[in-house]
């Protein structure tokens, strides 16, 4: 379970969505292949290199990341920081909308719609709400219970 502490700003500068957005996917891409170059992110974002490029200048203006050019891009502290952050958000609000029984093809499209627009404060609750569904499956269950009676009289 995340620890509210690991999910609040601490004090961080706040990015813009847009700006989350990178940080995000350039987490994810060092993460999973070790480097984050401006095609990968650019590919992962469906957006053209560069924008990347300009994006990429400008969180390292404000001290997310180091880019040099030609030579790829590290995340600074304060950058893997906050993209740990934003992929815990992105996670929690996932495996939320799945215990409450969205249906998985609109999870995704769902969670991207709605991150940017909650607090962090509504993110802790729904942390809470998880982790009480999470400690006793018959909590589960019994939504689940509820769901199919709600359906049956639509």
């Amino acid at each position: 379970m995340l620890k509210k502490s690991a999910l609040h700003n601490g004090g961080l500068g706040m990015p813009t969505p847009s700006m989350e957005d990178y940080i995000e996917q350039i987490y994810l891409l060092i993460e999973s292949k070790g480097y984050a170059r401006v095609s990968d992110i650019a590919e992962a974002l469906s957006v053209h290199p560069s924008s990347v490029t300009k994006m990429v200048q400008k969180l390292d203006k404000d001290d997310y990341l180091v880019y040099e050019k030609y030579r790829g891009l590290v995340l600074t502290s304060k950058g893997k920081k906050i993209g740990k952050r934003l992929v815990d958000r992105h996670d929690l609000l996932e495996k939320f909308l799945q215990i409450i029984g969205v249906k998985e093809e609109n999870i995704y499209q769902d969670v991207e719609g709605i991150e940017h627009h909650l607090s962090w404060n509504s993110i802790d609750r729904i942390g809470d709400l998880v982790q009480f569904f999470e400690e006793d499956p018959e909590r589960v269950t019994a939504l689940k219970v509820l769901q199919e009676k709600n359906e049956e009289e639509l």
